[in-house]
């Protein structure tokens, strides 16, 4: 969402219908429509409000330029693969953003339109802010990057210097940092605000009580001395703040405002109580489950799924991604808020696999609502930790696997004690949620079968490179295709492969998918390889994954780029 310069009109991008609606927020009525063609993601303003640039698309991405006084489509600039967070500079003549599955931020003229440079992030770049003098990029990566069985695994925040467009530096955050989804800085430039989910991956999953599993956070970042500042909980001790996603600031800067993706609330915190909390020398904020006692109101809001908010004057909306409205919370009152919704039109009924989609983000009904599905598998797919689940024994972390394809390519665990995906998904409701009907692991199951491979950003016009081509036939002569075989790249079997230890040096693993594997690092059941080029190199010293000792150095690019291209 993203508010008109003069405060009087709220953006909207609604992905799944491929428009932006335009609200005028004093009457509550829809202005228009704009359509766009393929899906929005991201909203950003010129200096002088009147050109409203979106970025959509996938692997053909593009940031379009509409002039927000007629509504019409002006230009559209190419980008990468699933552009997102467009960030304008003050002067208008650079349009940053965010190229998701590249892993790189494009800096576009938006005069010319042509792409001045792309500049390497660190993973999966979902956010960004530009620092008030202008010098400093800030970018959020969603996930962390590196293996996964390292004493540290945590995502971070890429710095970028707006004169040279290099990365300058990076905001390391507490270890389990993961899932991260928005900043927002400071009315006064000093300081930037993230959230983020922070997993305290490297415990056994025995319990849930106290965020035994997952908490929810906000990492705080002072921009003045440019260094992490603190991380603070946003769970109370007995009842969790799941998904921490839209985060927003009042213009006066007292109150700082989180929303609640998982438990369909806002926090409103005092944040002139919070930061003399934060620099008391409280090193133990990340572990303090009662560390916004007094200073903070949880505030249900009238809808399902709250997203990105921003603020305006006295009133706070928030997108409301399930029940397809937006919130509004009155701030005028502090002790009692009170908070409606405006429509954005007729909403239709969730359909089996919506409502699965809404139950596999809905922390709701979790035990003391500490964490949903999407916790541990952001955008089904993986937050590439290492978990110690109990369901094969304990102190044996396992890599966490993608949820893509899983209905087909049984069996769904990495040492194949899950049958299949129905099993699994019952038995996640069972020991990491709380008890549901039949009928929701059913419409879970739906959700789940509904998803699609997002195409792989080593495809060039959505067709094998001629290095991939050549990976084909590399692929062939390694063998890889003797347990990586049929249409999802598996025999659907477990097999000892040289990678077990300790007292699972004999254990079988599951062949897992190669489909969309690009997106899926690190790899192997530890996660101990970064890269696939890691698995069939330093990993495969005898050949347990494909014939690959005897590969000239060009025949392993080729068949890495082939992997990757699937």
């Amino acid at each position: 969402m993203l508010l008109s310069k003069d405060k009087k009109h709220l953006f909207v991008s609604e992905t799944t219908a491929n428009t932006v609606a335009e609200l005028d927020l004093a009457s509550g009525k829809l202005i228009r429509r704009l359509s766009i063609p393929v899906e929005p993601t991201g909203l950003a303003l010129s200096p002088d409000g009147k050109k409203l640039f979106v970025t959509a698309g996938v692997s053909k991405g593009q940031a379009l330029v509409f002039d927000t006084q007629s509504g019409k489509q002006l230009t559209s600039y190419p980008t990468g693969h699933s552009p997102t967070a467009p960030v304008v500079s003050a002067d208008g003549k650079t349009l940053y953003l965010c190229n998701r599955f590249n892993n790189d931020v494009s800096v576009i003229d938006t005069k010319s339109g042509k792409t001045r440079s792309r500049i390497p992030v660190k993973r999966e770049p979902l956010a960004a802010a530009l620092s008030s003098d202008g010098v400093h990029l800030l970018v959020v990566n969603h996930l962390p990057a590196g293996a996964a069985n390292a004493d540290y695994v945590a995502a971070s925040i890429s710095i970028i210097d707006t004169k040279t467009s290099k990365v300058s530096g990076e905001f390391a955050l507490p270890n389990g940092s993961n899932g991260l989804q928005d900043i927002c800085l400071s009315p006064d430039g000093k300081y930037a605000y993230v959230s983020h989910v922070l997993a305290r991956y490297q415990l056994p999953t025995t319990q849930l009580e106290r965020g035994w599993v997952n908490t929810n956070a906000v990492s705080v970042f002072d921009l003045q001395k440019m260094t992490f500042h603190n991380t603070f909980l946003l769970d109370d001790i007995d009842l969790g703040a799941p998904n921490p996603w839209g985060i927003a600031i009042t213009d006066d800067g007292t109150t700082l405002a989180v929303s609640h993706a998982g438990s369909h609330e806002i926090s409103l915190i005092d944040r002139t109580a919070l930061h003399k909390k934060l620099t008391a020398g409280d090193s133990q904020a990340p572990n303090d489950l009662s560390f916004l006692v007094g200073i903070r109101k949880r505030v249900k809001l009238p809808g399902l799924g709250p997203r990105h908010c921003v603020i305006s004057g006295q009133r706070l909306y928030v997108a409301q991604f399930f029940s397809d409205d937006i919130g509004v919370v009155d701030l005028s009152n502090s002790d009692n808020p009170t908070v409606s919704a405006l429509s954005l039109g007729p909403v239709k009924k969730m359909d089996v696999a919506r409502r699965g989609r809404f139950l596999f983000n809905d922390g709701s009904f979790c035990f003391q609502q500490w964490q949903s599905c999407t916790s541990c598998h952001p955008s089904e797919r993986i937050d590439a930790l290492n978990w110690d689940i109990l369901n094969d024994g304990i102190g044996n972390p396992k890599n966490t696997k993608s949820l893509l394809l899983s209905h087909k390519t049984p069996p769904t665990t990495v040492t194949g004690c899950r049958a299949n995906a129905e099993t699994s998904v019952r038995a996640g409701i069972r020991f990491f949620m709380a008890v549901l009907p039949e009928s929701d692991a059913v419409a879970i199951d739906e959700f789940l079968k509904s998803m699609r491979a997002v195409p792989s950003p080593h495809l060039v016009d959505n067709q094998l490179s001629e290095s991939a081509q050549r990976g084909k036939a590399v692929f062939k002569k390694a063998k890889c295709g003797k347990c990586h075989a049929g249409d999802y790249f598996t025999d659907l079997k477990l097999y000892q492969v040289g990678t077990g230890t300790g007292r699972e040096i004999d254990t079988k693993y599951d062949v897992p998918t190669l489909i969309e594997i690009w997106r899926s690092a690190p790899y192997l059941h530890d996660g101990r390889s970064q890269s696939i080029r890691d698995v069939v190199t330093t990993h495969n010293p005898d050949d347990d994954h494909g014939y690959t000792q005897n590969l000239s150095r060009d025949e392993i690019d080729d068949l890495v780029e082939y992997v990757l291209s699937l």
